[in-house]
């Protein structure tokens, strides 16, 4: 593909965002009475609302070109048959296969592999469950420990937190990601060895957080349980490299294998998805592979206009490439999806966070945004302040439930008041005229009435998604995650970059270990800069070897 900057639909694009960037979206729901039926779509009970983002009709018809000039359709294809899109590791992306979204190319591999991987985390899930699985000294396991960092971490993690509703209370599920001793001490100290089993999740088996946490829970379970061979009844993997995880000490038959197909931050519905199957039963995680699977194929048949992982892509670089908006929000009305901006963190960020172009080229526009967020309506509290009255434009996602989970009084009808009305604030403002109205100037005599109007005035005209489901299920849960799963590849390929490598993550890593050595040896390397010597020193001088 050319220079996106000099594409005809790119160009089409510029000149059409010059004309209606001054359009206000009240004047957009006065000009057209029937606004929200032209925006939005419904889905079996998932309803998208993209009425309250500054676009008409023509800018997505435009975007339709840009779609049809970068060949959407055909990579759309590329990818559902499994051909090497990531090229600068020659893989595939396959996470699509583990929930069926299967093409003849590929239908195989999932016959051969992801269904005999499903029959063993349905094997191992419903033994847990029924508590038949038994530790070293004949007791029920009671505790699960996962042990692992990025996708092997804030998939499952986020899931298991937004399905606790669907959970086995009698399983106590733990998370290990962080390298500081802190997070692994910390639950040790509440679990009993006999009643506990670790998954090691690494699909490499040589991430070095999650080694040296395995290493040391592995050393923790033998000094309490006093015998290797207690360690086939209570460590599992879920790596790549079955060869590392034996010679870790792991049972071949705790092993659940994955596949190099399967990025990290797409891998919540392989393997790596254990403590979900074992937290909500196997019954619930299939019907989670079902919601995603659902989506799939809502993404590969629906033409432009009906497809909402499309469009919503189409919205984002909107506001990413053209409003040169640098962030985007997440925010969930659901207390069990607090997880979720942070799991779309490293979903978007990790993916599209790129500069580098499929022809090698450096890229002279803008690409991934950065992602934030949190749950309603905790950030009307913080930060909508900003939102609101700041000097920034900041494009934001309201999830929402129709039906609570936890019904108590009226409490799930003023959360979702909340999620409408401040769709509603952000979009409508208040004018100084209307402030006016509501001052009662002889009760203010000591305060300076312009200033007040002028502070409580808010320009509005700020964009928003909102997206709402029945309820909160695991069904729902597979089709929201595959949702955005969708929307970040369209965005990657009005890019022209590859959104499944993550080579930022490795400079980082490979310094760290330098500055490791230097960390844990008498002299400090010649070769370092000012700083960097700087800090090895401080640490050298407070530190208690």
């Amino acid at each position: 593909m050319h220079d996106l900057n000099q594409s005809n639909s790119w160009k089409s694009l510029n000149d059409h965002y010059n004309e209606i960037k001054n359009i206000s979206l009240n004047k957009l729901f006065k000009d057209d009475t029937n606004r929200f039926n032209n925006f939005s779509l419904n889905f079996n009970n998932m309803l998208i609302d993209y009425s309250k983002n500054h676009i008409n009709k023509k800018t997505l018809s435009l975007f339709k070109n840009l779609l049809i000039e970068i060949n959407i359709n055909k990579k759309i294809k590329k990818f559902f048959d499994g051909k090497k899109i990531n090229f600068t590791e020659n893989r595939a992306v396959m996470h699509y296969l583990l929930r069926g979204s299967y093409s003849k190319n590929n239908k195989k591999i999932y016959e051969n592999d992801v269904e005999k991987s499903l029959k063993k985390i349905k094997k191992i899930s419903d033994k847990i469950n029924s508590q038949k699985l038994l530790g070293y000294s004949g007791k029920k396991i009671k505790n699960v420990i996962n042990i692992g960092i990025g996708g092997s971490n804030l998939g499952p993690k986020m899931a298991c937190e937004a399905l606790k509703y669907y959970s086995n209370r009698k399983i106590h599920l733990f998370f290990i990601s962080n390298i500081d001793p802190t997070n692994l001490k910390e639950t040790l100290r509440n679990i009993n060895a006999e009643k506990s089993i670790f998954i090691i999740s690494s699909k490499s088996f040589e991430t070095i957080e999650t080694l040296t946490n395995a290493t040391i829970a592995k050393k923790w379970f033998l000094d309490k349980s006093f015998d290797k061979k207690n360690l086939n009844k209570h460590f599992f993997s879920v790596t790549a490299n079955i060869i590392k995880a034996k010679k870790f000490g792991i049972n071949e038959e705790n092993i659940f294998p994955f596949w190099d197909w399967v990025g990290g931050r797409y891998s919540l519905w392989s393997p790596v998805g254990l403590p979900i199957s074992i937290q909500i039963g196997f019954n619930n995680f299939n019907k989670m592979l079902e919601g995603a699977k659902d989506m799939d194929t809502h993404f590969r048949i629906k033409p432009f206009e009906k497809n909402i992982p499309i469009i919503m892509a189409c919205i984002g670089i909107w506001y990413n490439n053209f409003h040169n908006c640098e962030t985007h929000a997440i925010f969930p009305y659901d207390e069990y999806l607090k997880l979720f901006p942070s799991y779309l963190q490293q979903a978007d960020m990790e993916s599209n966070g790129k500069s580098i172009t499929k022809n090698n080229n450096k890229t002279n526009y803008e690409t991934g945004p950065i992602i934030w967020g949190d749950k309603g309506t905790n950030g009307q509290h913080a930060f909508f302040q900003l939102i609101h009255q700041g000097t920034k434009i900041i494009p934001s996602d309201f999830i929402g439930f129709i039906n609570s989970l936890n019904k108590i009084g009226k409490s799930h009808e003023m959360l979702l008041s909340n999620l409408i009305g401040q769709t509603k604030a952000l979009m409508q403002g208040k004018s100084e005229d209307e402030v006016k109205k509501t001052i009662n100037q002889e009760k203010n005599n000591n305060i300076n009435i312009d200033s007040i109007i002028k502070s409580k005035s808010f320009e509005g005209n700020k964009p928003s998604t909102t997206i709402l489901f029945d309820k909160l299920t695991p069904y729902n849960l597979g089709k929201l995650i595959a949702l955005y799963e969708h929307k970040i590849f369209v965005q990657g390929c009005i890019w022209n970059i590859n959104s499944y490598d993550q080579w930022g993550v490795e400079l980082g890593k490979e310094l760290s270990n330098e500055v490791c050595e230097n960390l844990n040896s008498n002299k400090t390397k010649n070769n370092l800069d000012s700083s960097t010597n700087g800090l090895i020193n401080f640490y050298k001088k407070l530190s208690h070897k």
